[in-house]
């Protein structure tokens, strides 16, 4: 699932590529992903309508519209968008579940194989509502050691699973979780209120860290997830334990251990590093 490396990757793309064009049509392929609009309506509201800005909440893809309503997308497992200047040679627009044509003769796709995530309409007010039961942005200056200690301290839930609850913190899935808690040497499983003030610093920069190299990085790709021109981000070859289950620690050279005992979501980690 992209989370927040990847839709940031995918937002910036689509801001310095579309900001400023209009919508000259919709097409909807695929109505099922649609949320809180209807196909003819979504065709009615979008149609002329200028781009003025696309960035990213959580894991959500938010395009800004001269009229005031914003498309708000969740890529979710397989989902992409995608713009069509005529080179894509592969078939990843064949998973178009909707197009929108350009006024420059270039389309935005949402492309999704299996489906999963969603395309909504929002006005402002909407997705004010929306986003105000989302929690801190990681990235944000508010987000301070403190503040992660506070949030902590507040259950006694497994840390990793606090750190991807998304009306706590936004935009932190199963991939970044398990690397930020390898590098603040922190055992996934443990409650989350046990975490020192001077641990949870340590853990906020390494959030932090994490995400701001793989967002330099274009995000990670396993399988599926695609930037804005369909390529593939480079993080997986940085990974340092997701995905690494059974291969040595990178730090003690241990073995590394996966599990799915915490919230039923795959975690790797290293029993003598993390405790």
């Amino acid at each position: 699932m992209p989370e927040l490396p990847e839709t940031e990757t995918i937002a910036r793309d689509l801001d310095g590529a579309i900001r400023g064009r209009k919508i000259k049509k919709v097409s909807v392929r695929k109505a099922d992903v649609l949320r809180e609009v209807s196909s003819r309506t979504l065709d009615r509201r979008l149609r002329n309508a200028t781009i003025l800005r696309s960035w990213r909440r959580a894991k959500l893809v938010v395009i800004d519209l001269d009229t005031g309503d914003r498309i708000v997308v969740q890529p979710r497992f397989t989902g992409a968008l995608l713009i069509d200047d005529g080179n894509f040679r592969g078939g990843e627009l064949n998973y178009s579940t909707l197009r929108m044509d350009l006024d420059d003769g270039r389309a935005l796709h949402y492309a999704d194989v299996r489906r999963l995530g969603t395309v909504a309409l929002m006005n402002a007010d909407r997705f004010e509502e929306y986003s105000g039961k989302l929690g801190i942005e990681p990235l944000d200056r508010a987000f301070t050691p403190a503040h992660l200690s506070a949030v902590l301290r507040a259950t006694s839930q497994p840390v990793k699973k606090v750190l991807m609850e998304q009306r706590k913190i936004a935009g932190i899935g199963n991939i970044y979780a398990n690397e930020a808690l390898w590098r603040a040497r922190i055992d996934p499983s443990r409650p989350a209120a046990s975490i020192s003030l001077e641990q949870a610093a340590l853990l906020r920069n390494s959030i932090v860290d994490v995400l701001r190299e793989a967002i330099e990085a274009r995000g990670t790709s396993f399988r599926d997830y695609r930037d804005a021109r369909g390529q593939r981000g480079s993080f997986v070859e940085k990974l340092d334990v997701y995905g690494r289950g059974g291969l040595q620690c990178r730090r003690c050279g241990s073995k590394l251990v996966s599990t799915h005992a915490v919230d039923g979501r795959a975690t790797t980690m290293c029993v003598r590093c993390q405790h």
